[in-house]
């Protein structure tokens, strides 16, 4: 009795352990550094990240040397961190007119346990470029979501210098042609660097700077989309994880299967929902300024970007480190 008590001690510790180390992570996502680096993703320097035009090009070349310098390495089978996808795959999948070669961003970090298994925190890179001389920011639509996974890349590269590393695998997706159609995640899905059956989740993050008009007098929200759709357990972690850590209100308003705005079709995690991997869509809902000139840096709330951006670092931090892979209950049978 003795040796179980002190067995289920050690594993006791452990875990509080583990949440004392996700916990002091998380601190490193700071939203001075999302700021930062917002202020620069969706600056007119880049042009609206049309895709395959220069100012995309800036776009990935500037998430590139992110990771370069923080050391996050490219994951294995790209070109020095990119998937490059050829203009004519996206002019046919688009069907939208003529598109110009363009690529994905990955970079990774291996599990110390079982790095065959990965975990994709996913943002699309692009936005839709200029129009009548107009540069569309896009400092929400998506460049929130791009500057948070840099962030949230940071802190488990951090962890893992201090030998606190996931144990699983964790690939940072960022995809292009999302505004095109969701090709850039398309493309993944087709043509995936790793294996879609070794693939545990997909947490993909898109809109989660700002705040739209039905929660004005209580900004601390977010937007869950898609949770319970194929794992009942993904939806129980994340509850979980939530209330431990960031007590912000999830709002599961748009996860209706008869949502009129059908947005668990319109963002890149369905694309990996459609190949039964569990996903978790992060979106703070649509403002005045969605898909205008006026989505900018200056309107971001970047305390908030920085509480939703932590809640998905331990959500990831959770499903890379549990002992089991989660359980997919509620696959899709593929007509």
């Amino acid at each position: 009795m003795k040796k179980i008590i002190f067995l289920l001690s050690v594993i006791a510790l452990t875990g509080c352990a583990s949440n004392i180390e996700a916990t002091k992570f998380a601190k490193r996502i700071k939203a001075k550094d999302l700021q930062k680096h917002l202020y620069t993703y969706a600056s007119d320097e880049f042009e609206g990240r049309d895709t395959g035009e220069p100012g995309q090009k800036k776009a990935v070349e500037y998430l590139r040397n992110y990771y370069t310098k923080n050391k996050i390495t490219a994951a294995k089978g790209t070109e020095n961190y990119f998937q490059p996808i050829s203009s004519a795959w996206l002019t046919n999948a688009s069907r939208r007119g003529s598109l110009k070669d363009s690529e994905n961003v990955l970079a990774f970090i291996e599990g110390s346990e079982k790095p065959e298994e990965i975990i994709v925190i996913s943002a699309h890179l692009d936005h839709v470029g200029t129009e009548n001389g107009e540069i569309y920011n896009g400092a929400d639509d998506d460049g929130s979501g791009t500057v948070a996974i840099l962030e949230i890349a940071e802190a488990f590269k951090k962890a893992t210098k201090k030998g606190n590393g996931p144990k699983r695998s964790i690939l940072f997706l960022h995809v292009t042609g999302e505004e095109k159609g969701l090709l850039g995640s398309r493309y993944y899905t087709e043509h995936p660097i790793f294996p879609l059956a070794n693939t545990v989740a997909n947490l993909n993050i898109d809109m989660i700077g700002r705040v739209d008009k039905f929660h004005q007098t209580d900004s601390n929200y977010v937007y869950l989309i898609g949770s319970d759709k194929l794992s009942t357990e993904l939806h129980e972690i994340s509850e979980n994880i939530n209330k431990k850590y960031a007590n912000i209100n999830l709002d599961y308003k748009y996860n209706d299967d008869n949502d009129p705005n059908r947005f668990y079709y319109r963002s890149d995690h369905y694309n990996f929902a459609k190949h039964n991997i569990p996903v978790i869509f992060y979106f703070n809902g649509t403002h005045a300024d969605y898909h205008k000139p006026t989505d900018t840096p200056d309107k971001i709330n970047y305390d908030l970007l920085e509480k939703r951006a932590r809640l998905i670092f331990h959500t990831a931090w959770e499903i890379a480190n549990r002992k089991e892979r989660i359980i997919v209950d509620k696959a899709v049978t593929k007509k």
